[in-house]
């Protein structure tokens, strides 16, 4: 393959990566926005159902959770690449 065939399908690869990433941070933004705004609606006194809320809520916390277990895990690897010797 050519030099210049191999950056474009690097620069391809990190622009899906990015794209990914992005996708990924927006779905745990829009739940925590989701919860939130289902618990102003209860606070409020709105027509919202209890376990409609706590769902939303749980919904958000296990997402957010979520994303903070893969953000540990790449973490975890790129330190044990940094550690490989070449």
């Amino acid at each position: 393959m050519s030099q210049a065939a191999t950056e474009k399908t690097s620069t391809n690869e990190k622009e899906n990566f990015g794209a990914v990433l992005k996708d990924a941070i927006s779905a745990v933004n829009n739940s925590q926005v989701a919860s939130d705004n289902m618990t102003n609606r209860l606070v409020n006194g709105e027509n919202v159902e209890l376990h409609d809320v706590m769902i939303t809520a749980q919904k958000a916390n296990i997402t957010l959770n979520t994303a903070l277990q893969i953000r540990n895990k790449v973490v975890e690897a790129y330190q044990e690449i940094m550690r490989m010797t070449v």
